[in-house]
């Protein structure tokens, strides 16, 4: 990729559209006057802050005065020193550049640092001026000092909203766990919330975590926590009687521990000697736990553990979630139906559960009075947008089609983005190769900037303005969060057209299914690289490049072009027929088999004969049954647009169920 090149056009090409503002009158262009040394000024302190390298940057800071990446410069020099900055410092920042998302971005690195020194004053004096408020951690914070500050008249929805920042945390954190010590404190939350979190911790093998919870209701019992984590088994077999609630606790999650490598015998255990000895909330979540793992695994077994629990209130919505999927694979319909009502009222609404419920109810039906429900469910998720409400539109008796385009963009809209300053150093960012700070910033305009986010028209006016530029993941990203009104051409593009239709027509494949598949993986990113390896357009493997290439013919292959947009376009469709045939067609499994290896839905695919989407609501890894159902969700809007005619998702699952052992595998060697 020629960068200056590219850089260059974005410049004319946004001067033009300076210069065709509203009014007519030429608006200044702040891509002008950027140059090749201003550039890599920036890219060298890129580099320097993660290393970090404090002298470096604090050198070249002056050298890219004037630069519209200015701002992210500043930001790094400034970060290295938080510690040392104060008031002043953060004031002169937001002065200097105002409106930023590096200006916002600082003041949140620099809240979480006042949070931890207790500064409370200075905490809620630059908190005001906060605009992204989309950390739970300075959330946390804030309310404390809300807390303290009212006590007993603190809003009466402080405490729930602690708790579920708390909750959703993944790592430990200070600010939430003060928080929810100080409630407890206070007598707003109960013994039972900081267990819950113990709970939820150590189910996520994350004991330091589970530990911090521990330490505020029962730092007593932490020697036990130790104890219980090096060996479940040992300290399971060795205790003897559980009278207190802090014993009760301590057993729950040790069981919890061992039932998330061995389900089968931290069952056989809870029910031969710690069940009679545990609450009813205790035992109902305990067995939520050995039934979702259970059911992840896709055990039979996970049915009998879920129907130990006597109240399906005491679950968590995850666990609700596994219960409702492993009921579906059972074909029990009235479980489904009790599970998802189960779940709190914000997961009863996700489309997915709408999706199950209705159908639950479908299945029940005895007269037409029963049909009103579950035809009111379908109809109020039915669209365009995703795999079940494109289900559900088909359980209304239509099919996919490509939806009105909304009234095109005036030039008005267009100037307007077009002069935004984050979108500007977004798009300026990501062509320079900082990617990460492009997508940040971009994100945080179409967002955060503003409390609730851009309006439809302006979001459709931001993503013209990527896709313009061919900034492909900020284009269909950005037209993905419209509500009300829907542009395919924005949502669902067609890069390199030509070659991706020909390549595929000329081995067999849809080219439908290939563009679901890429805009999945890459987002018609062509230098995309993955966390482990992945690279290009259709995200190939080097190992997997070179299998293929093989297979294909491709003679004199090495891994270094991979990135090249022809080489990946063969490589990948060329892997993808091949798994395509390996599982007799079936674009779930070859679409689950593309994400996580074919081994995997090989062994997924084994035990009942399922209809496909019951079989990928199941998918065991949360990210291959996302997967697989944007990847066929895509699949069918593509169809829809390339073919012009209605199409059906239903039609392109089918049913999955274990291999014929008849036929014979055609690629034992597909890696």
């Amino acid at each position: 990729m020629q960068v200056p090149a590219i850089l260059t056009s974005i410049a004319l090409a946004l001067g033009i559209a300076f210069a065709g503002a509203a009014g007519g009158q030429p608006r200044p262009d702040p891509l002008s006057g950027q140059s090749a040394q201003g550039d890599s000024t920036i890219l060298e302190m890129a580099q320097a802050f993660r290393k970090p390298d404090r002298k470096r940057l604090t050198a070249l800071l002056p050298l890219a005065r004037g630069h519209v990446l200015e701002p992210w410069a500043a930001y790094w020099e400034a970060r290295v020193r938080l510690e040392e900055l104060g008031s002043a410092d953060l004031q002169a920042f937001a002065a200097r550049f105002p409106g930023s998302y590096q200006e916002d971005r600082l003041r949140n690195d620099w809240l979480l640092l006042l949070g931890q020194r207790r500064d409370w004053p200075t905490f809620a004096d630059e908190h005001a001026r906060y605009r992204m408020n989309d950390d739970k951690e300075v959330r946390c914070y804030a309310l404390l000092i809300e807390q303290m500050k009212n006590g007993a008249n603190a809003s009466a929805g402080l405490a729930e909203e602690v708790r579920r920042n708390w909750y959703a945390q993944r790592e430990t954190d200070d600010g939430c766990a003060l928080a929810a010590a100080q409630l407890l404190a206070d007598r707003k939350l109960q013994p039972i919330d900081i267990w819950r979190k113990a709970r939820l911790a150590m189910e996520t093998n994350r004991p330091r975590m589970a530990g911090k919870a521990i330490e505020i209701v029962s730092p007593e019992s932490l020697p036990l926590l130790n104890e219980l984590n090096d060996s479940p088994t040992k300290f399971l077999t060795s205790k003897v009687i559980a009278i207190s609630r802090t014993r009760k606790e301590m057993i729950m999650l040790a069981l919890i521990k061992m039932a998330t490598g061995d389900a089968d015998n931290a069952a056989t255990l809870l029910d031969s000697k710690w069940s009679t000895q545990l609450t009813a909330e205790e035992r109902n979540w305990t067995w939520g736990v050995i039934g979702k793992q259970a059911a992840q695994k896709l055990s039979p077994s996970a049915q009998d553990y879920f129907g130990r629990i006597t109240k399906d209130e005491d679950l968590t919505d995850d666990m609700l979630g596994w219960k409702t999927r492993s009921a579906l694979r059972a074909g029990q319909w009235k479980q489904v139906a009790s599970a998802v009502n189960a779940m709190s009222p914000e997961a009863q609404q996700d489309p997915t559960w709408v999706y199950w419920k209705a159908r639950a109810l479908q299945a029940q039906v005895k007269s037409d009075l029963d049909r009103v429900e579950p035809t009111r469910l379908f109809q109020s998720i039915a669209g365009v947008r995703g795999f079940y409400e494109q289900l559900a539109l088909e359980e209304t008796g239509q099919k996919i089609t490509v939806p009105p385009r909304p009234a095109a963009l005036t030039p008005e809209e267009k100037a307007i983005a077009s002069v935004n300053p984050g979108l500007v150093r977004g798009l300026y960012a990501i062509q320079l190769g900082l990617r990460g700070e492009g997508n940040r910033e971009w994100n945080y305009t179409t967002n955060l900037h503003d409390r609730g986010g851009m309006n439809d028209r302006e979001l459709l006016a931001a993503a013209d303005l990527a896709c313009q530029r061919e900034v492909w993941d900020r284009c269909i990203n950005t037209s993905d969060r419209t509500k009300s009104m829907i542009d395919f051409d924005q949502r669902f593009p067609m890069p390199h057209q030509q070659a991706v239709v020909q390549r595929s027509r000329d081995i067999a494949l849809d080219p439908s299914y290939v563009y679901g598949l890429i805009r999945q993986e890459s987002r018609f990113v062509t230098d995309a690289r993955s966390g482990v390896g992945a690279s290009g357009l259709m995200q190939v493997m080097p190992a997997t490049a070179r299998w293929t290439a093989k297979k294909i013919g491709l003679t004199g292959f090495t891994a270094d072009p991979i990135n090249d947009r022809d080489t990946n376009i063969a490589i990948g469709t060329g892997y993808l027929k091949l798994v395509l045939d390996d599982f007799a067609g079936s674009m779930p499994l070859a679409a689950a088999a593309y994400n996580a290896g074919p081994g995997r839905p090989r062994a997924w695919r084994n035990g009942p004969t399922l209809e496909a989407a019951i079989w990928a609501e199941n998918v065991p890894f949360a990210e291959t049954r996302d997967y697989v159902k944007k990847v066929l969700s895509n699949t069918t809007n593509y169809a829809a647009i390339l073919t012009g005619q209605p199409q059906s998702l239903k039609a392109r699952l089918g049913t999955i169920g274990p291999r014929d052992p008849t036929v014979p595998d055609p690629s034992k060697d597909l890696p």
